[in-house]
């Protein structure tokens, strides 16, 4: 029970691990002066309101003390799928080798039939053996 339950676990910890590294997001900062204001990962960010007043009034020729920044945090890419002609000889050998071996490990176990499984017994109601006085010497 408890080896069924740590195989799913880590299945499940595998399968999120190997979706993690391939997929690759961006995280969006926004800054006003030093303090962090905003932080989005897959909707966009909130800019303050000095932002949107400065926007408004493009002729206005002060610098911003706002920026923003993007984390792009980039997933592999490159995956390596081995086919069976990239092995060595000897590889492809005892690759073959360990399969034949494994797939004659097993044998199939014809199934047994009873022909007396569903046989109910009759009921006694005396004991034969004590009515006719047999017994075994």
């Amino acid at each position: 029970m408890l080896k069924q339950i740590l195989h799913k676990v880590f299945s499940m910890m595998m399968a999120v691990l190997l979706l993690l590294s391939t997929v690759s997001f961006t995280v969006e900062k926004h800054f006003c002066g030093d303090v962090l204001i905003d932080v989005a990962v897959f909707s966009t960010i909130e800019k303050c309101a000095s932002d949107a007043v400065e926007m408004v009034e493009e002729h206005v020729s002060k610098k911003t003390c706002c920026k923003d920044t993007l984390d792009v945090i980039e997933g592999q890419t490159q995956l390596t799928v081995k086919t069976f002609d990239d092995l060595d000889f000897e590889q492809q050998q005892f690759l073959v080798a360990y399969v034949h071996a494994f797939n004659n490990l097993f044998e199939v176990v014809q199934k047994h039939t009873i022909p007396h499984q569903y046989y109910n017994s009759p009921k006694l109601i005396a004991d034969i053996h004590v009515l006719d006085q047999v017994f075994l010497i």
